[in-house]
């Protein structure tokens, strides 16, 4: 018989929602449960692409017995993260500072006023090797509380206090060196602290397990244009991020057939995924790529973010241009199996024969694949591959052509080809999970890809521009259709089959503003930027802490988080704060709005103390100090963005990496002229008189000589001029 969770639009809930848990979601009938009965709440946080939360549940949850123990003895209450980061990340922080290590699924419980005494992350259904299982765990809590309940408790408001100790911090006072030193110093700490734990063989930092972490290669990118992108620092840090992406390309973590990317790699060669992909993850990488390609110019990046950014447009797109959270790791396999992680993925050599006749020779070679699988025993402890085949790239095209007596051409039309038919055998295979919901944050980090993607003038990108900005702004109008529906102006965290969640967070906020943002500078229609400016007001007033500076995860009035977090790690996702300062530097340059460049400043000082001790945990905060600390720089370009020539002055701020620059148009209609300068009065008389497209690069509002064609713009940028 379903459970409480039956009702919810959730797909991590509804997995859950035939189980003999008795379930709670996370909300008030819950808490009040927990306290008329006097019992404990045990807590499980997930999402529904999760492989290890599916594992508790088929071993724990779906037990009758297991479900008794928790039925007896505690309120038990599903959560999915995605629908609650804020909260997620309250009790994460707790388990971190238990254990000094994180997951999902996060197992926590709590005092019924919602304070943490016990964490964990995947506890198996019995005793293992001198560890507790989860029964064993679950009695001891239970008896705990009933027989020693005033320590379980103590140890609870000892946590909270730690946590709101935590969240009470602002920078450093009194701290010696100025803004400007600390900034520097903790810019060169960072880059010196990549640049010694890049992995040179492998690309990546570290060892196993390696996840991309895309603002890590932001930072590098922002390093090497303002090192230069030819000085031998400019090409060093281009070359970490060249190479990450290159091994990343090749491995297994790259879905070759379909495209995109997998969560991360177990192993240090980017070889064995977890087989889940998320679309924050398709979108960062798509963007850094494109910025790669910025500052390489190898097409190789940009065919990378195309293959990508396709990827997302085909699987993970609503048909009202919103997109997909996730695909699941686990689908069922190919040989009647029940359901396995990355069945989807993997290949037999008589799978790859069938598909391929003849041509199967070239492909098992390139990728290789051979008759007993590839993924050496150490790698696959459950023996799930056994006999099968990670597809990644075993040789270089230009190998592959040699020993096969192809040219180049030839054999890249039969890579071409060979993938194709890959990709409509695997089409007939049981698909993974989709986890439908949009996400709102998510949504705008993915057009924020799309519009960057939409402007970026490479060579592999020419055909598809159009079809990006179309899929960028048809997502933007779904996400203002359905999520911008609530009192207020918050979005609403996430839709799902007609149904919008509550409010969303900080992250949703700063995400979209970054969205307008860049959907302005795609298509300088001055709406977006009258969107991102009353968008950033909403949530400095939800989420802004006045006192220390920085956002809250959760907003004001937030009555079901025991503390009001702001998160000081740029992980998966970029904090808050982080995206937030460069939207609010972005913004303040092109409103001239000068208490927003003043709320970056504060915002990026409100985490002095972390980046100045460990400035690798906030790459992407790092990214906004050029805009704090140097004066405002822009190109104007005046006439009418339809035209050609302005066109090309446009491609060329984007051709190349370089000093951050405000990228505004006044364009010959009244409004957009009026909305600019009316903000900015210096930009009235801007482009009187020409006749003709003209760009101006100015800096702190003093202005070089008008630039009408793109070398003489290039000049002005301090580029070379195009090769003849």
């Amino acid at each position: 018989m379903p459970n409480r969770l039956a009702g919810s639009a959730s797909p991590y809930l509804l997995q859950h929602a035939d189980n003999p848990v008795d379930w709670f979601p996370w909300g008030p009938q819950a808490f009040e449960s927990a306290r008329r009965r006097d019992v404990p709440i045990f807590l499980s946080v997930g999402y529904s692409t999760c492989h290890w939360c599916h594992v508790m549940a088929h071993e724990s949850f779906e037990d009758g017995a297991i479900a008794a123990v928790m039925n007896e003895h505690f309120v038990s209450i599903k959560l999915d993260r995605e629908e609650r980061p804020d909260v997620d990340r309250v009790y994460m922080s707790y388990l971190q500072a238990l254990t000094g290590q994180g997951g999902w699924p996060l197992s926590v419980w709590l005092t019924p006023d919602l304070k943490p005494f016990y964490a964990g992350t995947y506890f198996a259904p019995e005793d293992r090797q001198g560890r507790a299982g989860f029964p064993t765990i679950l009695r001891a809590i239970a008896r705990g509380w009933r027989e020693d309940r005033a320590r379980l408790v103590g140890e609870a408001d000892r946590v909270v206090e730690a946590l709101r100790e935590r969240a009470s911090e602002g920078a450093a006072p009194g701290a010696v060196a100025t803004f400007a030193e600390a900034a520097g110093a903790a810019f060169e700490k960072g880059y010196q602290y990549y640049a010694e734990n890049f992995d040179p063989r492998n690309g990546g930092f570290g060892g196993a397990p390696k996840f991309p972490r895309p603002s890590n290669l932001a930072f590098l990118l922002r390093c090497a244009a303002l090192q230069g992108l030819a000085s031998e620092a400019g090409v060093e840090a281009a070359g970490m991020v060249a190479r990450t992406l290159g091994a990343m390309a090749r491995g297994g973590v790259h879905d070759h057939i379909g495209g995109g990317f997998h969560r991360y790699s177990v192993d240090a060669e980017w070889f064995v995924p977890h087989f889940e992909k998320m679309l924050y993850d398709q979108a960062q990488i798509a963007s850094c790529a494109l910025e790669a390609w910025q500052a390489t110019a190898d097409e190789r990046s940009a065919w990378l973010a195309r293959a990508t950014l396709d990827y997302v447009l085909r699987d993970m797109t609503a048909p009202g241009g919103g997109f997909y959270s996730a695909e699941d790791a686990d689908s069922p396999g190919t040989d009647g199996q029940g359901s396995v992680e990355g069945a989807f993925y993997v290949w037999t050599l008589a799978e790859v024969e069938r598909a391929l006749g003849p041509d199967a020779a070239f492909a098992a070679g390139h990728f290789g694949i051979r008759p007993e699988g590839n993924v050496p025993k150490g790698l696959d402890p459950h023996g799930d591959f056994s006999g099968r085949n990670i597809l990644a790239q075993a040789r270089s095209l230009g190998e592959s052509a040699k020993l096969h007596g192809l040219d180049p051409q030839a054999a890249n039309d039969l890579l071409v080809s060979c993938l194709g038919r890959l990709l409509a055998a695997r089409s007939a295979r049981p698909r993974p999970h989709l986890d439908d919901k949009v996400v709102a944050g998510w949504n705008g980090l993915m057009i924020s890809a799309l519009a960057r993607a939409a402007v970026v003038p490479a060579e592999s990108l020419a055909d598809r521009r159009a079809a990006y900005l179309a899929a960028a702004l048809k997502a933007a109008a779904f996400v203002e259709r359905e999520l911008f529906n609530l009192p207020g102006g918050l979005p609403r965290r996430s839709w799902r089959r007609g149904e919008g969640s509550g409010a969303g967070f900080a992250e949703d906020c700063a995400f979209l503003v970054q969205a307008w943002l860049d959907l302005y500078e795609a298509t300088f229609d001055a709406g977006w930027l009258v969107r991102a400016e009353g968008l950033q007001r909403v949530m400095d007033e939800q989420f802004w802490d006045a006192a220390k500076g920085g956002y809250f995860n959760s907003a004001a009035g937030a009555a079901d988080v025991v503390v009001r977090l702001k998160e000081d790690y740029d992980g998966a996702e970029p904090a808050a704060t982080s995206a937030a300062a460069m939207n609010l530097f972005r913004l303040s340059a092109l409103t001239g709005d000068e208490a927003m460049r003043e709320r970056g400043r504060r915002a990026i000082a409100a985490f002095r103390g972390r980046w100045e001790e460990a400035p690798h945990a906030m790459p992407q905060l790092l990214c906004s100090f050029e805009s704090a600390l140097e004066p405002p720089r822009h190109v104007i370009i005046t006439g009418d963005p339809a035209s050609p020539d302005f066109a090309e002055l446009a491609a060329v701020v984007h051709e190349s990496l370089g000093p951050r620059r405000a990228l505004a148009a006044l364009d010959g209609s009244p409004d957009a002229r009026a909305f600019l300068s009316a903000r900015s009065p210096w930009l009235a008389q801007m482009g009187a008189g020409e006749t003709r497209p003209t760009a101006y690069v100015c800096e702190a509002h003093a202005c070089q000589a008008p630039a009408r064609t793109p070398d003489e713009l290039r000049r002005a940028l301090g580029r070379p001029a195009a090769a003849s």
